[in-house]
């Protein structure tokens, strides 16, 4: 995850666990701090009391602007989150060839959150951004194995802001390992994990770009 996001990010378990039914309390990552687990505290609260039968209470205006870290806190905990969107394909979706292992996006989607497939139940991540999630089909078309590494993967928009491989986000929920060398015509689906602002999602000029032998390649995501 990029240093500059990864302040503004914070672990979370799943909303099972807010909802009651388990004993530990929600943490953040690094640790956590103080304000966070109160707050969560108070969430998983609210929802119990809810569940025995009480009336949802309304969430007041705050009289001043709120802690970030509370409302991380609040999308942990879906309040204020949609979920998961998915977004329109490039209009000129082309398979476009790193070296000799061709590439094109299946799919495209935004959320503030992600969560852990199997074997990761309960873990996840949450940003005051967008996760952007990148689905691609890839295949060796050359007759020889293809060394090629995807670590280094990127977006970039049109103003030429970068926006590297979120870390933390592609080891919970996109593929891991990446693989590292194609077999020849070895097939693979691909999910790539990238934090971006909001802004970043409607631009025109959106791209990956992978680092292939002759240098960058980009492939327009929007």
């Amino acid at each position: 995850m990029s240093p500059r996001a990864s302040s503004r990010t914070l672990a979370f378990l799943t909303a099972a666990l807010l909802l009651g039914g388990c004993s530990k309390e929600t943490s953040t990552s690094e640790g956590g701090q103080e304000a966070d687990a109160r707050t969560l505290q108070k969430l998983r609260a609210e929802a119990d009391r809810v569940k025995q039968g009480g009336a949802p209470a309304t969430r007041p205006a705050p009289p001043q602007q709120e802690p970030e870290e509370s409302k991380l806190a609040g999308l942990a905990a879906g309040m204020g989150d949609s979920g998961p969107r998915k977004l329109r394909l490039p209009e000129h979706n082309d398979t476009v060839h790193v070296d000799t292992v061709a590439f094109k996006v299946t799919g495209l989607e935004t959320s503030h959150s992600v969560k852990g497939g199997s074997g990761k139940v309960g873990l996840g991540l949450t940003t005051e951004d967008l996760f952007l999630r990148v689905e691609l089909i890839t295949q060796n078309v050359g007759g020889a194995p293809a060394p090629l590494t995807l670590d280094g993967a990127k977006v970039t928009d049109a103003k030429g802001q970068t926006y590297p491989l979120a870390r933390d986000a592609q080891a919970v929920a996109g593929t891991r390992p990446l693989p590292t060398t194609w077999a020849p015509e070895q097939r693979t689906e691909v999910v790539l994990l990238f934090e971006v602002p909001p802004d970043a999602v409607q631009d025109d000029g959106l791209a990956l770009v992978v680092q292939g032998s002759g240098g960058d390649v980009r492939i327009p995501l929007r």
